[in-house]
């Protein structure tokens, strides 16, 4: 295989960056399989002291999204939403993040970033942290929707018994998502907020 000339990168020629820049481009088509390998690795991980693994609730949150009719952004985002744990358990929220922004619109990629502070309602009284730290983003545009995953989709999701889609039942649409064009308009769409779909009783 052709290697560049350099071994400092400002030494690099212009040839140097368009081989490597050619080289990059059936990486960035396999990014869809990376993403299916970790979180069928994260179903060998036991959430410690939970009932089911990291990827049993990766794949509830992404099948109540899914029933919920919510669209692809959503469920991809929601199976997603913790893929971050494995390498990052202190910032997950944000790693996991990181990984979706490319792809889909700026509400979703804003929820899973701060969905870790609006989680902390749930359970901060119990250590004696802040339950309401979230309240700092009360006047956020995307307040309300993340306000809504954390409630529908993410605190809910930890049930044994819950009868959730499969990892090939998904892929499909992991493919769909990370197969876009990086931080296309069409897709990032930011300043729009569509919320989490209305839920008939």
């Amino acid at each position: 295989m052709k290697k560049v000339s350099f071994t400092e990168m400002k030494y690099g020629t212009k040839e140097d960056y368009l081989l490597l820049s050619e080289l990059e481009k059936p990486y960035l088509t396999l990014t869809a399989d990376r993403i299916i390998s970790e979180l069928q690795r994260q179903g060998e991980d036991t959430l410690s002291g939970y009932q089911i693994t990291r990827l049993e609730h990766a794949l509830q949150a992404g099948t109540r999204a899914y029933r919920d009719g919510a669209d692809l952004d959503w469920i991809v985002s929601a199976l997603l939403h913790d893929i971050g744990d494995g390498l990052a358990p202190q910032n997950h929220d944000r790693f996991s993040a990181e990984v979706i922004r490319p792809y889909v619109r700026e509400e979703v990629t804003w929820v899973i970033e701060h969905h870790g502070i609006f989680q902390m309602i749930y359970y901060a009284h119990h250590y004696g942290w802040e339950p309401d730290a979230r309240e700092k983003f009360r006047d956020n545009i995307y307040f309300k929707s993340c306000e809504d995953f954390c409630e529908r989709w993410d605190q809910a999701s930890f049930d044994p018994d819950y009868p959730s889609e499969s990892i090939e039942f998904f892929e499909p649409m992991i493919r769909e998502v990370f197969n876009r064009k990086a931080y296309d308009p069409q897709y990032i769409q930011s300043g729009v907020v569509k919320g989490l779909p209305k839920v008939t009783e």
